[in-house]
C-alpha cells in the first residue's frame, strides 16, 4: 500500500509533476477504489478507507512541509496545497460514502448532497493544524439518505484525526439562519464546492447573492468593522503588541480577510487583484496585500507546525523557533529574531494602511456611514488653502497642485493638529506613494524644519501627528537616521513596544508633563517644564534618544552623533547642538545612577555632578529620563523610581549650587545625627538615652539611611535581649515599597538568610543597607515589592514575618526552597542575558562596588549574597535594579579588615564562585 502511494518527487503544488496522486482527485478515487475492491461489509469499507487516506494524508503532508521548508516566508502555495490536499480526503470519503456505503440506484429530487467547504477552507486557504469547516447542503428537508451519508463521512473523516466543523442545512436554511446570524452569514459569503451535487451549490450561490447579500449591504460592513474594532481591542488596541495574535491581532490575517470578505460581499469578486480592476487599490498597494498575507500565512503555518496545534499567539518563545525557520540569522548587532519580528511589525503596519485605504473607497460610494458624531460636536475652523472638508475629514483639494511643492506633505500634518481634523485615507494614499519628494533639499528647508519644530511644540498633542507620519513612512524620510528604527523589537521583557513607538510614546508623555496632566505624580519635572527650559532642545532629544539602536556600536554613542547631524541640519545654535548630543549621549545615566547606585554615598553624587556640569543639564537630563521611563510602558514608572530621581535630582542640584565640597562624609554624618536628636526628643526620650543611641553605630551608620527608618531601629534596639530578633514590616508609601527592618545578634551571612527569607515569598528586593553596631548587633534595612512593583498587602505581612523567622532559626534552608521557584518560564527561556561582574574601587571612597548583570531568578539574590558571605565578604548596602528578565545588582563591600578588595587575584577567584553561583543555580532551575 504505501510503494503505490508514495510519488516519485517531492512536490508540494498540486497540479505539478511529481505531486502526490492525493492531489489529482479522478487518479486518486481510481486507486481506491483498486485498494477497496472486494470488501463487502460497512466495517471493512470504511476501517480500509481510513487507513489508505491516512496514509496518504501522511505522505502528502510531509512533502507539503518539504515545500515549505523551500520557501519557509512564503506560505500562498502551502496554505493552498493545504486545501487541496483536504480537498481530496473529502472527495474520497464522500465517493465511499455515496458509491460504497449507501449507493442509491435511481436518486429522487430531494436526495442530492452537495459538500461545500466554508470559511478559510472555503477560501481555499488552510495552516496545518487549521479546522475543515463544511457544509452539507440538501435542496429540502434532510432525507434518511443523505443524513446516512453525512454520518459515515464525519465518523471517517472523526478516525483520520481531522477536526471538523459542519452543519446540514437547506437552501432555504442557509438563507433564514443567514440572515439572522453575522458569523454564519459570513462563513456562507466564502463558500466553495468541493464535492457532490454543482447545480444545488448553484443554486445556493445565486439566491445569496440576490435574496440576501445585494440588500443587506451596509448592515454587513458596519457589523464586521465593529467585530474588527471589538478583536483589536482584546488583543490590546496595538499594532505593536510584542507577542501579537497573528490570526486576530491588529495588521493580522484577519485585518486581510475582513477586507476580503467585505469587498466579495459589495462586488462579487473570488480574489483580491480583481480590486485593482475595480480601482479599489492601486497595483503597488495589491502588491503590499499579496506580500503581507503571505508572509503573515508563513508565520502561521510555521506556528502550528512547531505547535503540533492550532497556535496563533506569536509568544516569545516561539517568535525565536519561528524566525530561524524562516532563515533570519543573528548578526553582531541584533538577533534574527528580531530582524524577523521588524519585518511583522512593518508588514502589520501596511495592512493597517491597506484597511484605510479600502474604508476610504466605502465612504466615497455613500455604503458605510462617515463617522459623524466628531463634526456634529467640533467646532468648525477655516481651513488653510488647498485643504477642505470631506466627510468630515481633511482632504486635498487638487493632487497635483498638492505635489507640485513638497513641503504641503508637512503642512497637511500641520494643519491636521491645529484643527484637530483627522486626515483622510486618499490624502493618506497620496502621500504615501509620493515619499520620493521628501529629498535632501527639502530636509535642509528651513521652512520644512519650521514647520516639523511646530508640530513637536506648537500644538500640544505631537505624538498624534508622529504617529501618522511614521505609519505612513514620512517621520523616517524627513528624518532617514530615525529609519532603521522603525517598528525595531527589542527582544526583552522590559521594553512593552517597538523602538520608534517608544520614542513617540516618550514625546507624549513630555507632552502630558507640559499640559500639566501629572503635577501630583510629577512634581518636579511639572516645576521644571513650569520653570522654562529650551523645549526644542528637550522634545528633539526625547524624540531622538534611542535612534542609536539596532547597530554594533553603543546606541547612546552612536546616537549622540546622528543626534548632532541632525540638530546641525536643523539649524540649531551650537550650544543647543551641544545640549541635544549631551543629552543623547547620557539619556541612561541618571536613570542608572539612581537605580544602580547608592545616592546616599557622597562619592556617588559627587562623580554625577562632575558629569552633569551644570544645572540646566541636570533638570533636562531629569524630564528626560522621567519621559524615557514612562513610555518603556505599562507599570514601569513607579514611587520608587521617583524618590530616587527626585533624591539624586535634589542632592546634585544643591551640591552643583553650593560647591561639590559640600558633598562630604562628616557633614553628613553630623546634619544625620541632629535629625534623629529632635526626632527622639520629640517621641520622648531622655538625653541619656539619645547619647547611648547615637553613640552605638559606627561613622558609615549615618548616611546611608532615612532619618525615620533609624529611629525604627533605635525602636528596636532599645532594651533588646542578646537571643531576640526583632522586626518591623510596614509600608513605606513614598517609595512603593514594603520596609522590613531587622535587629538581631550579628553572625556571618547574616544578609544572605535575610534576603532569601524575604525572596521566597515572592518578594522582589529593591534597596538594602546593612550595618553592626558597636555592641554587636546587625541593624539591616530591605524595601521589597511585591511582583506587581507595590507594597505587600497588609494581610499578607504576618506570614512574610512568619516565615522570616523560620529560616532565620533553620526551619527553612531557603537552598533548598528556590530549587522549585527558579525554574524559568517557557515564554522568557529564550531571552538571553550574558553574565557581567564588575569591580569599581573608584565609584566610593571606603567601599568597593560589585556590579552583577545577568539574568534575574528568584534565588539569584541570595545565591550571591551566601557566596559572599562565603568568603568573608561584608555586604554593606546592595541596591537592585530589575528590566524585565533582568537584573543589575550592585553591592558596596569591604573585605573582612574592613577594607576595599585591592587584590587583582582576590577580586577574579571572587568573580569566578560569583560566576559559578549564577551558572550553578540556573542548572538546577533547569533541572
Amino acid at each position: 500500500m504505501g510503494e503505490a502511494l508514495a510519488p516519485a518527487t517531492q512536490q508540494s503544488a498540486p497540479g505539478l509533476p511529481g505531486a502526490h496522486l492525493l492531489f489529482d482527485t479522478p487518479g486518486f478515487l481510481a486507486l481506491l477504489d483498486d485498494k477497496l475492491h472486494g470488501l463487502k461489509e460497512p466495517r471493512d469499507i470504511r476501517a480500509a478507507t481510513v487507513a489508505i487516506l491516512s496514509e496518504a494524508r501522511a505522505a502528502a503532508m510531509a512533502d507539503v512541509e518539504a515545500g515549505f521548508a523551500g520557501h519557509p516566508r512564503a506560505a500562498r502555495e502551502t496554505v493552498r496545497a493545504i486545501a487541496a490536499m483536504t480537498d481530496g480526503i473529502v472527495c474520497a470519503i464522500h465517493h465511499v460514502a455515496t458509491g460504497r456505503l449507501h449507493p442509491v440506484k435511481t436518486a429522487s429530487g430531494g436526495e442530492r448532497l452537495a459538500v461545500l467547504a466554508v470559511g478559510g477552507y472555503g477560501r481555499a486557504e488552510m495552516a496545518p493544524a487549521s479546522d475543515v469547516d463544511l457544509l452539507f447542503l440538501t435542496p429540502y428537508k434532510i432525507t434518511a439518505w443523505a443524513e446516512s451519508v453525512v454520518e459515515s463521512m464525519l465518523y471517517m473523516m472523526w478516525d483520520l484525526k481531522l477536526k471538523i466543523g459542519h452543519s446540514i442545512r437547506s437552501i432555504d436554511d442557509c438563507l433564514r439562519l443567514g440572515a439572522g446570524d453575522m458569523t454564519i452569514r459570513t462563513s456562507l459569503v466564502e463558500h466553495r464546492l468541493v464535492t457532490g451535487h454543482a447545480p444545488l451549490a448553484e443554486q445556493l450561490r445565486e439566491r445569496l447573492w440576490t435574496d440576501l447579500f445585494a440588500r443587506t449591504v451596509p448592515e454587513f460592513i458596519e457589523a464586521k468593522l465593529e467585530e474588527r474594532a471589538a478583536r483589536h481591542q482584546r488583543q490590546g488596541g496595538q499594532r505593536y503588541v510584542l507577542e501579537p495574535n497573528v490570526k486576530e491581532g491588529k495588521g493580522g490575517l484577519r485585518d486581510l480577510q475582513t477586507l476580503y470578505w467585505i469587498a466579495k460581499y459589495i462586488h462579487r469578486v473570488d480574489r483580491a487583484v480583481e480590486l485593482v480592476d475595480l480601482g479599489v487599490f492601486s497595483r503597488d498597494e495589491h502588491l503590499s496585500f499579496w506580500q503581507a498575507e503571505d508572509f503573515l500565512w508563513a508565520v502561521r503555518c510555521h506556528l502550528h507546525l512547531i505547535a503540533g496545534r492550532p497556535v496563533d499567539v506569536l509568544s516569545f518563545d516561539m517568535q525565536v523557533e519561528v524566525a530561524r525557520r524562516m532563515g533570519y540569522r543573528d548578526t553582531s548587532a541584533r538577533r534574527g529574531v528580531e530582524y524577523f519580528m521588524q519585518d511583522y511589525f512593518r508588514h502589520a503596519t501596511r495592512v493597517g494602511e491597506l484597511t484605510r485605504v479600502f474604508l476610504t473607497e466605502l465612504e466615497s460610494r455613500h455604503v458605510r456611514n462617515a463617522p459623524i458624531l466628531g463634526r456634529i460636536f467640533r467646532r468648525r475652523r477655516k481651513l488653510k488653502a488647498g485643504f477642505i472638508d470631506q466627510h468630515g475629514r481633511l482632504a486635498i483639494q487638487d493632487d497635483d497642485g498638492f505635489l507640485a511643492d513638497p513641503l504641503n506633505i508637512l503642512r497637511l500634518f500641520e494643519e491636521a493638529l491645529r484643527t484637530g481634523i483627522l486626515i483622510h485615507p486618499d490624502a493618506m494614499r497620496l502621500i504615501a506613494a509620493n515619499l520620493d519628494r521628501i529629498d535632501d533639499r527639502m530636509r535642509a528647508d528651513p521652512e520644512a524644519i519650521r514647520i516639523f519644530m511646530d508640530l513637536l511644540l506648537k500644538h500640544g498633542n505631537p505624538e498624534r501627528a508622529l504617529r501618522r507620519m511614521n505609519e505612513l513612512g514620512v517621520l523616517a524620510a524627513f528624518i532617514p537616521e530615525f529609519e532603521p528604527v522603525v517598528a525595531m523589537m527589542q527582544f526583552n521583557l522590559y521594553h512593552h513596544y517597538t523602538v520608534d513607538e517608544h520614542s513617540i510614546q516618550c514625546v507624549a508623555a513630555l507632552a502630558e508633563i507640559e499640559r500639566g496632566e501629572h503635577p501630583a505624580d510629577l512634581p518636579l519635572s511639572s516645576q521644571i517644564m513650569d520653570r522654562g527650559i529650551s523645549r526644542r532642545v528637550l522634545y528633539l532629544a526625547v524624540l531622538l534618544h534611542d535612534i542609536g539602536k539596532g547597530r554594533p556600536e553603543d546606541h547612546s554613542i552612536l546616537g549622540a552623533r546622528l543626534a548632532r547631524r541632525i540638530a546641525t541640519r536643523f539649524g540649531f545654535s551650537q550650544d543647543d547642538i551641544d545640549t541635544v548630543e549631551w543629552l543623547v549621549r547620557n539619556h541612561l545615566l541618571m536613570s542608572d545612577v539612581a537605580q544602580k547606585r547608592d545616592i546616599a554615598d557622597p562619592r556617588t553624587l559627587r562623580d554625577f555632578a562632575k558629569l552633569v556640569k551644570t544645572r540646566k543639564r541636570l533638570d533636562l537630563l531629569l524630564v528626560l529620563t522621567v519621559c524615557d521611563i514612562r513610555g518603556v510602558g505599562p507599570g514601569t514608572w513607579n514611587n520608587w523610581k521617583a524618590a530616587l530621581l527626585r533624591k539624586l535630582h535634589s542632592e546634585t542640584a544643591g551640591a552643583l549650587e553650593s560647591g561639590l565640597e559640600e558633598l562630604n562624609r562628616d557633614k553628613r554624618q553630623n546634619e544625620a545625627k541632629r535629625s534623629l536628636r529632635h526626632l527622639l526628643v520629640a517621641k520622648g526620650w531622655d538625653a541619656r538615652e539619645i547619647r547611648a543611641e547615637i553613640a552605638r553605630h559606627y561613622d558609615n551608620y549615618w548616611p546611608g539611611l532615612p532619618t525615620d527608618t533609624q529611629a525604627v531601629f533605635a525602636q528596636l534596639l532599645r532594651q533588646i535581649g542578646p537571643d531576640e530578633i526583632r522586626i518591623d514590616l510596614r509600608a513605606d508609601k513614598d517609595r512603593d515599597a514594603t520596609r522590613a527592618a531587622f535587629v538581631l545578634a550579628d553572625h556571618p551571612g547574616i544578609f544572605s538568610r535575610l534576603a532569601g527569607a524575604l525572596t521566597l515569598m515572592g518578594a522582589n528586593v529593591v534597596d538594602a543597607r546593612t550595618y553592626t553596631t558597636r555592641d554587636g548587633y546587625a541593624t539591616a534595612v530591605f524595601w521589597v515589592q511585591d511582583s506587581e512593583g507595590h507594597p505587600f498587602a497588609e494581610d499578607r505581612l504576618p506570614r512574610l514575618r512568619q516565615t522570616i523567622v523560620r529560616t532565620l532559626m533553620g526551619e527553612i534552608v531557603a537552598r533548598e526552597a528556590f530549587a522549585s521557584r527558579d525554574k524559568p518560564k517557557k515564554r522568557t527561556r529564550e531571552f538571553r542575558f550574558p553574565t557581567h561582574v564588575t569591580f569599581d574601587n573608584e565609584g566610593s571612597d571606603i567601599y568597593t562596588i560589585i556590579e552583577v548583570d545577568t539574568r534575574d531568578r528568584p534565588g539569584l539574590l541570595y545565591d550571591l549574597t551566601r557566596t559572599m558571605a562565603a568568603n568573608h565578604i561584608q555586604i554593606v548596602s546592595a541596591v537592585i535594579a530589575t528590566f524585565g528578565a533582568q537584573v543589575v545588582d550592585s553591592f558596596y563591600v569591604k573585605d573582612m579588615f574592613g577594607l576595599k578588595l585591592h587584590s587583582e587575584a582576590k577580586r577574579d577567584l571572587l568573580e569566578k564562585k560569583l560566576r559559578k553561583a549564577i551558572a550553578d543555580g540556573a542548572k538546577r532551575a533547569e533541572a
